[in-house]
């Protein structure tokens, strides 16, 4: 029994072998992809995989970015291209290169950006599940607590009803 862990700390081999099947050597670059490229960038882009040729000098680092925001992007090629090896601390990527498409497959290549429509609105519990989630919880004098354990409930109860 090692007692509480942070949760980084139990998935940090799992991320690192998932990065590096795809050529990252430096998982700070997928976990921090804002902070390396900007919020601004990082809205429209994604960091796919990293290709390493052979015989050439710096890998080619693939962005998944949408057919419209692509010539924008292409503009600030040179300024991600910096960016990325200031987070590798070398000049790791020698270009980089806009795909439309995942290359791994279709299913990648629909990444939900930040400005992409919102999903629908999950309904509401019915007034028989919140009267119940209520009642659990009130005899609980703490506002907050109270409040919290009637969330907790309602979670509780509406998965055993779907």
């Amino acid at each position: 029994m090692r007692g509480f862990e942070a949760t980084s700390g139990l998935l940090r081999d799992r991320i690192r072998q998932a990065g590096e099947s795809r050529g990252f050597a430096v998982t700070r670059l997928l976990t921090h992809w804002a902070e390396v490229a900007g919020e601004d960038l990082a809205r429209v882009t994604r960091p796919v995989k990293v290709g390493f040729a052979k015989g050439s000098f710096g890998a080619t680092l693939t962005l998944l970015v949408k057919p419209t925001d692509a010539p924008l992007v292409q503009m600030q090629l040179p300024r991600i291209r910096d960016r990325v090896n200031a987070c590798y601390g070398y000049a790791a990527i020698g270009r980089v290169v806009l795909t439309q498409t995942a290359a791994t497959g279709f299913a990648d290549g629909q990444a939900q950006f930040e400005h992409a429509p919102a999903t629908a609105a999950a309904k509401p519990p019915a007034p028989e599940m919140l009267a119940r989630a209520r009642d659990t919880a009130d005899g609980v004098q703490d506002e907050g607590l109270r409040k919290a354990l009637e969330t907790l409930a309602q979670n509780i109860l509406t998965r055993r009803s779907s």
